[in-house]
């Protein structure tokens, strides 16, 4: 409905809803914690969550806008008339708290401050680090608030609430997805109440966490007019305050709206600030730390006009990247664990993301539309060449080796052809086929049998006797008509992760049975496997070694971006260079982006300054 409809508006309400409290042209100033924005039209104030229903359902008929307001603390108003109606949350059952005996009943406009305080002096505990957040409840919810590893969907029994035409919604809260500062709670729901079932705890010892934490908050956070946080932090190292004050952005002002220079993630409204100058600041302050960090910061605060978030998104061209997962071969479930890895890792630093489950080698348009293809795709022609070359022949950039490279890297022969070449050490080695499967004179046991183009151990038997290698080898040539047999090395396992040009940390892989298998990879039924970063029982010059070896096999095979390469160092501490991936795992028990973190940083700047190279091909 129009302005020039609200005086109809007015009078309807006013028929419809006579004991409902109304308010006209109100300021945002006098709603909002951050005080930017023109007027309201009109603000309702039910007083229960029938006349709530009755309301939606008047504004779904009427086709009029609804805004659901509690605390106001995270909100940015709009500088034009909002002409819709603002529901502000904040009577009776909405601003209780109800104690039962093993869980609690909470209105959504409660102050989080109030349910923490509330919460402990009824015997409930476990949420001190919530009580310095300001807003309420419902929106804590929204936005699965959380401090020092406490976040409130961990305590959520059901979720209540109406959607916009006014219909009652229940939702449980293992249905939900609970995310850093978001869930998949649709945006049409609003939140009336929640039920929590917290920990019992000691009234006294609980109210002086919640001071603590109290103490420390008033410490760091700024003084003023703010939303709180602006924009959310890309990961736990990659904070957005840090990001933006190493970006030189502390004190920056547009208008009245400027940087604090005590926390650089809040936003201060020096005076009269408006809509515009907030919007202008944050694009600055997003822009800025993107040409420098390659990260995209997502907004944290809630925008009352959702063109101001599209225009925020739209002042930075943001890369649209497809992660390629899944593939046909026998590392399809690892490789859709690494894709979803990937894809939620390049999501939190701000990209636009398309997830494809891709099962056969052919572009398709959604891959051709990507500004960048980041594979995630192990063995097989994922891993190969095949969809590397199809990616070349379309001119399309994408994260890894070249079609030549991954061609060669993948081939555990033609690996081992590299590295006589290059005077790399590796272990003896020999090839055999199914017309002539004898050892070499030079071979003995015990050694390996190695499928020559499989990954993640897969196709791979460990021989002790010849009695064993007679019957292995028919279960061995399932998998290819050649055969790699390398001498086995007993020792420690150790691991070189190459990232644009430059060479991690090592990893020193140690497993419950001495082989690095795909149990001691993925499954861990024979035990847990460690991964020691640094590692603990390889000498700093061995290290040293291995990282040399890497890189001249990188340079050697003309790898680019990423590869990790494999070494056992036997009991004199010489290290043997094994095999190389081309695309290795970024699963959570993957190697490269535990290098990266001891080295560089997070999975998401990982997968960043990848995307970033690939953008420079």
């Amino acid at each position: 409905m129009s302005a020039l409809n609200l005086p109809q508006l007015i009078e309807e309400l006013e028929q419809n809803f006579p004991d409902l409290p109304l308010k006209y042209n109100v300021s945002w100033s006098d709603m909002t914690w951050l005080g930017v924005g023109g007027e309201i039209a009109i603000v309702a104030e039910p007083s229960d969550d029938i006349t709530l229903s009755e309301i939606l359902q008047f504004c779904h008929r009427k086709k009029v806008a609804v805004f659901v307001i509690g605390g106001g603390t995270n909100i940015v108003g709009m500088d034009k008339v909002f002409d819709g109606i603002v529901i502000k949350l904040a009577q009776n059952d909405f601003i209780r708290i109800k104690a039962r005996t093993h869980h609690l009943t909470v209105g959504a406009g409660v102050r989080l401050s109030d349910l923490v305080v509330g919460a402990a002096r009824r015997g409930f505990g476990g949420i001190a680090p919530l009580g310095p957040i300001p807003g309420t409840v419902g929106g804590a919810l929204r936005m699965n608030a959380g401090a020092h590893g406490v976040v409130i969907g961990d305590y959520v029994v059901d979720i209540c609430g109406y959607d916009m035409t006014g219909d009652a919604i229940a939702i449980n809260g293992k249905e939900i997805a609970w995310d850093y500062r978001s869930t998949d709670i649709p945006d049409e729901i609003i939140i009336t109440g929640v039920i929590l079932k917290l920990p019992l705890a000691y009234k006294n010892s609980e109210l002086e966490k919640i001071n603590e934490e109290k103490k420390q908050r008033r410490a760091s956070d700024p003084s003023g007019r703010s939303a709180g946080c602006v924009f959310k932090n890309v990961s736990s190292t990659d904070q957005a305050g840090r990001l933006i004050d190493e970006a030189g952005l502390k004190r920056f002002s547009c208008g009245s709206a400027w940087v604090s220079k005590k926390h650089a993630n809040f936003i201060i409204n020096r005076k009269h600030a408006s809509e515009k100058d907030v919007i202008d600041l944050m694009c600055k302050m997003r822009s800025t730390v993107a040409e420098r960090t390659g990260f995209y910061l997502r907004p944290e605060v809630i925008f009352a006009d959702p063109a101001a978030l599209a225009d925020i998104q739209a002042d930075s061209h943001i890369p649209k990247v497809a992660v390629l997962k899944g593939g046909d071969s026998s590392e399809r479930e690892v490789s859709l664990k690494s894709g979803a890895a990937i894809a939620n890792a390049l999501r939190n630093a701000g990209y636009i993301v398309d997830e494809i489950d891709i099962q056969t080698c052919k572009l398709t348009d959604s891959i051709l539309n990507a500004d960048v293809v980041f594979l995630a795709l192990h063995g097989s022609w994922g891993e190969n060449g095949d969809i590397q070359k199809l990616l070349e022949d379309a001119d399309k950039k994408f994260v890894g080796c070249g079609s030549t490279a991954s061609r060669l890297v993948l081939d555990k022969i033609s690996s081992k052809k590299l590295m006589d070449k290059e005077n790399i050490p590796t272990p003896k080695w020999c090839v055999i086929s199914e017309s002539d499967s004898n050892l070499a004179d030079f071979m003995d046991f015990p050694l390996l049998i190695k499928a020559p183009r499989e990954g993640s151990t897969v196709g791979i038997f460990v021989v002790n006797s010849q009695d064993e290698y007679d019957k292995v080898l028919p279960e061995a040539f399932k998998y290819d008509s050649e055969l790699l047999l390398e001498q086995f090395i007993k020792g420690r396992e150790l691991t070189v992760a190459i990232v644009n040009d430059e060479a991690m940390s090592a990893v020193e892989i140690v497993t419950p049975t001495g082989f690095y298998d795909y149990d001691a990879k993925y499954i861990h039924n024979n035990g847990e496997t460690k991964y020691l970063c640094p590692p603990d029982s390889v000498s700093i010059e061995t290290q040293k070694q291995a990282a040399e070896m890497a890189m001249k096999f990188y340079h050697a095979a003309n790898c680019r971006d990423l590869l990790r390469v494999d070494f056992m160092i036997d009991g004199d501490g010489k290290a043997y260079m094994i095999e190389a991936n081309n695309i290795p795992g970024f699963t959570t028990n993957s190697l490269v982006p535990k290098a990266f973190k001891q080295s560089k940083g997070s999975m998401e700047m990982l997968c960043t300054n990848l995307v970033q190279a690939a953008l420079k091909h």
